[in-house]
């Protein structure tokens, strides 16, 4: 089993930057790729950005260009810092770990609140 904990979320105004963070425990973080994904109330679920062991990143067009998604394998930690908010990128934000062959693991999301 792997743990995921999210924090870094909050409520920001038009324009502004957060960074979240997720720490990964319990298993090997360095072999999973890491995924951030978001919720808007009313909404699907939807992929946000993505990286895997190999650090290649990939992202969303509604976020390419304002978010950054990085990992530092010797703190069991991915990142998302995010610029140039929107009041659309209001949502929570969860990460998720996986590894080809396993079932993957969700973290309890942080809340990003964007808005004047």
């Amino acid at each position: 089993q792997m743990q995921l904990v999210e924090s870094g979320g909050g409520s920001v105004q038009p324009g502004g930057s957060l960074r979240l963070s997720c720490a990964a425990s319990g298993k090997i973080f360095s072999l999973y790729d890491m995924d951030w994904y978001r919720q808007a109330p009313g909404k699907q679920r939807e992929l946000v950005a993505v990286i895997t062991s190999g650090a290649t990143t990939t992202y969303a067009e509604f976020v390419k260009g304002r978010f950054a998604i990085s990992r530092d394998n010797t703190k069991n930690t991915v990142y998302l810092q995010m610029n140039s908010l929107k009041p659309e990128d209001t949502a929570i934000y969860y990460c998720y770990a996986r590894v080809l062959g396993m079932d993957g693991f969700w973290g309890q999301g942080t809340q990003v609140t964007v808005s004047s």
